[in-house]
């Protein structure tokens, strides 16, 4: 009976195993993103049309969830050509047009959709401008449709983008008045977003303090929620900017390296900027010839280029203490220098400390020295020696004058404090003490 029974059972799966499956008809629109994607792998001019028609297609109230998903694919697929073919106003007009579509979808995909448009905009080159006006039209449509996440989001975003064209004063006062309304709905992941931001604009405003604080309380904000790698990375390296700035580089390498760790498990480009401020770390700890046993390691192997070679040749440079070589790695590698403002800062500080070393080295010997010698023997313009000279005196880094009219530097023995007087007054301090307590001893007597 159980055999009977199995073999019915098993005869019933192979029927239904057999049985074929009704397919549902595609729809219309469903139809039209086929051909639109078919013709995206022969003629791109047809397809985007084809894509446009399905995107300018009515949208009714009634329309089914199968259709919405068509229309966003398709208006995915045309944000990609655009972005390939590096059309930013077809874009803005793109975003433009679909906003009736976002009457009849989740608010959720809506934000999705825009931000990915956005981002796609970010990736054309030179888009900076319209990056922002993308995102101020997106605000005030985002205002108007009352959706309150996006707008919140987006203004985040143009807060950024305005740190990126070195406008610090509109990127804080759009951050101090977003972190209030944010605060008042508890909304800690964009939280964190602002703080950050908020951290690295008062750094580019040298409000050292305020970046600090800012940094603290985005640390305190992401305690409570889950921190995605990015986002930690970028705390990460943050801190060790700040670190860099009070000069603790050995607790600033150790936030680069956890941070290029994070950029380096999620392929992020940010872990080469990453390895190049470790790199500067070490430079500026003096101790440049750790630069090339990084360099040597399997992971900064992968990172190989004219980022790298930058900072090997200042460290070279530094190990040497040669202003010439430090002087024409500068020019050599102006672009992968001189452009990242954390390093072109430091760098500059570094080579202000290797002048005044060399001249100090140089001068030792002398009284009196001629201006033009100096240069000469250090390979500078005259006028940069004597200018550096000047500074070293005012800073009482020497004892010394400039002598214009002969064009000399005269310098004097440094001068040894006479201890006479010093002691003189401390000894008649301690007597006058001695004096008064005998003084207040003969008075208890005499009572």
């Amino acid at each position: 009976c159980t055999s009977i029974t199995h073999r019915r059972n098993e005869h019933i799966n192979m029927s239904s195993h057999h049985k074929p499956t009704a397919k549902r008809a595609l729809s219309s629109l469903e139809k039209e993103l086929a051909a639109a994607i078919e013709l995206a792998g022969t003629d791109l001019e047809a397809a985007g049309k084809a894509y446009d028609a399905l995107i300018d297609a009515p949208t009714e109230a009634s329309i089914s969830e199968v259709d919405k998903k068509a229309k966003e694919t398709a208006v995915y697929r045309r944000g990609e050509m655009y972005g390939k073919a590096g059309d930013g106003e077809g874009l803005r007009e793109l975003l433009r047009r679909i906003r009736p579509f976002f009457d009849r979808i989740p608010k959720a995909r809506t934000a999705k959709i825009v931000r990915t448009l956005i981002e796609i905009v970010a990736s054309i080159e030179d888009s900076l401008a319209l990056q922002i006006e993308l995102c101020v039209e997106s605000i005030v449509w985002a205002r108007a449709a009352k959706r309150t996440f996006l707008r919140q989001r987006i203004e985040a975003r143009l807060a950024d983008l305005y740190l990126q064209q070195k406008d610090y004063q509109s990127s804080l006062t759009l951050l101090t008045a977003l972190l209030k309304e944010v605060k008042r709905l508890d909304d800690k992941a964009l939280l964190v977003e602002i703080h950050l931001l908020e951290s690295k604009v008062q750094h580019r405003l040298r409000n050292l303090p305020k970046a600090r604080t800012a940094l603290t309380a985005a640390r305190t904000a992401v305690n409570s929620i889950y921190c995605p790698p990015l986002l930690q990375g970028e705390i990460d390296m943050q801190a060790g900017v700040l670190h860099a700035e009070s000069r603790d580089y050995k607790t600033s390498y150790s936030y680069f390296f956890e941070a290029f760790e994070n950029y380096d498990s999620m392929e992020n480009s940010l872990a080469l900027r990453a390895l190049k401020y470790m790199f500067l770390c070490k430079i500026m700890m003096g101790r440049p010839s750790d630069v090339n046993q990084l360099m040597a390691g399997k992971l900064a192997l992968k990172y190989a280029g004219r980022e790298v070679e930058s900072m090997a040749a200042i460290a070279d440079a530094h190990k040497k203490r040669s202003l010439e070589a430090f002087e024409a790695a500068l020019r050599t590698f102006h672009v992968e220098l001189g452009e990242d403002p954390v390093i072109h800062s430091h760098l500059k500080s570094l080579y202000d400390e290797m002048l005044e070393q060399n001249l100090c080295r140089l001068i030792e010997p002398f009284s009196v020295v001629e201006i033009e010698h100096i240069a000469a023997l250090i390979k500078l313009d005259v006028t940069v020696v004597e200018k550096k000279l000047s500074q070293m005196i005012l800073d009482q880094k020497f004892q010394g004058v400039l002598d214009q009219g002969t064009g000399q530097l005269i310098i004097f023995d440094e001068e040894t404090e006479d201890q006479t007087y010093p002691a003189a007054l401390e000894t008649i301090q301690n007597m006058s003490k001695v004096v008064d307590s005998l003084y207040q001893r003969a008075q208890h007597i005499n009572h």
